[in-house]
């Protein structure tokens, strides 16, 4: 079983690191290209295409500009480390043992619009491109149409003999994976508040819960997806009734 993850626009480059274990992206060469093009944008035309202010405009800008194709411990992360925001809150990923990192490293992927798909420990240097960002080189319109099935053939690489993935990523992220190639059961987790006599989405929340079943999974061990349904975190609780077939909602209110 595998769990897939979203990343964050924000990055941590400077807390501790709880392990010195890392390993190198599989898709670097796939990567370059687009660094190539993102070189090749002002500040301005950045800013606009992503809509991002002067300073983010600017800052991405100098990313781009000291990107290399070589990543080590001085220019770059592990992923699961440096991926700031709701998620990695949930996941706490700076907290795991080492035996819960070696158990993320197996199940636990990241998609990502410049790397495609990461491991826990894949080296990431400092960047920004969302998935959903209109925009791919030579004649891909967009990320989607230049990552192609690249990211549900590695999948399909990584889940070996286990024939689950749980989609715990955004939407915008998730539409990277095609369903048809994969070979597997997908089960997508949403998680709800209580909002009058109704639930609901609310997705500072859903994202820090997403990353806590990631965090559920890797300290549990888990690797049957009936026993997700045990998770409860926070408060959250396995809702039966808002379920259906493989879209399993998690409530709590």
């Amino acid at each position: 079983m595998i769990a897939i993850l979203s990343p964050a626009k924000t990055l941590d480059f400077e807390s501790p690191l709880p392990t010195k274990k890392y390993t190198v992206a599989q898709n670097i060469d796939k990567a370059l290209p687009l660094i190539a093009g993102l070189k090749k944008m002002s500040p301005k035309k950045i800013g606009e295409l992503m809509e991002l202010s002067d300073n983010l405009s600017q800052l991405n800008h100098q990313r781009y500009q000291s990107f290399t194709e070589n990543h080590d411990t001085k220019n770059a992360r592990p992923a699961v480390f440096t991926f700031s925001g709701e998620v990695a809150n949930g996941l706490d990923a700076g907290n795991f043992s080492a035996k819960e990192i070696d158990y993320a490293q197996k199940h636990l992927r990241i998609l990502s619009g410049l790397y495609g798909l990461l491991k826990p420990l894949d080296l990431i240097q400092p960047y920004r491109l969302e998935m959903g960002t209109s925009w791919g080189p030579a004649k891909n319109k967009n990320l989607y149409a230049y990552w192609g099935n690249t990211i549900s053939e590695q999948l399909n690489d990584d889940l070996g003999k286990s024939k689950t993935l749980i989609n715990l990523a955004s939407n915008e992220y998730f539409k990277a994976v095609n369903p048809k190639i994969l070979n597997a059961e997908i089960i997508s987790c949403n998680f709800k508040e209580k909002k009058g006599s109704d639930y609901k989405i609310v997705m500072v929340f859903a994202k820090k819960a997403r990353g806590m079943m990631g965090n559920y999974i890797v300290k549990n061990q888990i690797d049957k997806s009936e026993d997700l349904k045990n998770f409860d975190l926070e408060g959250y609780a396995f809702n039966k009734k808002l379920s259906e077939n493989n879209n399993w909602v998690f409530t709590r209110g």
